[in-house]
């Protein structure tokens, strides 16, 4: 396998790209990144220094990934999407006479998408918080809190409506109308069973992939 880079993109030095990965046109990848195997960046989107970023991850168009974002496997990120590392920023120094330095400082917060994840299109990710595995955030979603694993995410700000499956089909929307403390449901698409706790919501595998 080779890594395939448009003619057009900005590559900066320090930048790790692995095997099978495709970088496409006027994409800009700025300095000490690390990007994984047979990932896909699609055109015009920015990545900023130091963002890390796993195997087999799928980031289309017009996509704006800033510092201190920790990307792992098999993450969906869809056009459009946003990403922030600061709550309060300000362009210069409180009398406004200097412009305030861009490098990361205490002000700088951390966001993590965990393995399997998917954002949808026109989506602005906040900081200091962690999207959960095989979570699913909704085209168009504020998202300023964490999101469990599993957890179907919508709205402005986004909040958890259901929970999806590994296969990215809906597994059932919340509230749950049982009398037990736990759900089983299986999927109807794949068949992979969750265990699905109903005074957290927290979603469990019970068949995961071998």
């Amino acid at each position: 396998m080779t890594v395939r880079i448009h003619p057009s993109a900005i590559i900066e030095e320090n930048v790790s790209i692995g095997e099978g990965s495709s970088i496409w046109d006027n994409v800009h990848i700025r300095h000490s990144t690390q990007i994984g195997e047979e990932c896909i960046v699609g055109e015009k989107t920015y990545i900023a220094y130091g963002v890390k970023i796993g195997d087999r991850v799928k980031i289309n168009a017009f996509v704006y990934i800033c510092n201190a974002v920790t990307i792992e496997d098999g993450v969906m990120i869809s056009a459009g999407t946003i990403f922030t590392n600061d709550r309060f920023p300000r362009a210069t120094t409180s009398d406004l006479k200097h412009l305030r330095p861009s490098d990361p400082d205490e002000h700088t917060l951390p966001t993590l998408v965990q393995a399997g994840a998917t954002i949808g299109a026109g989506c602005t990710i906040g900081n200091d918080l962690t999207i959960g595995r095989f979570a699913m955030i909704g085209m168009g979603s504020l998202v300023t809190k964490s999101v469990p694993e599993f957890h179907l995410a919508i709205g402005h700000p986004a909040k958890s409506v259901g929970c999806v499956c590994r296969c990215g089909q809906l597994l059932m929307r919340f509230p749950i109308d049982v009398t037990a403390k736990e759900l089983v449901i299986t999927c109807s698409a794949c068949g992979l069973k969750y265990a699905i706790a109903k005074d957290t919501m927290k979603v469990t595998e019970l068949t995961p992939p071998s």
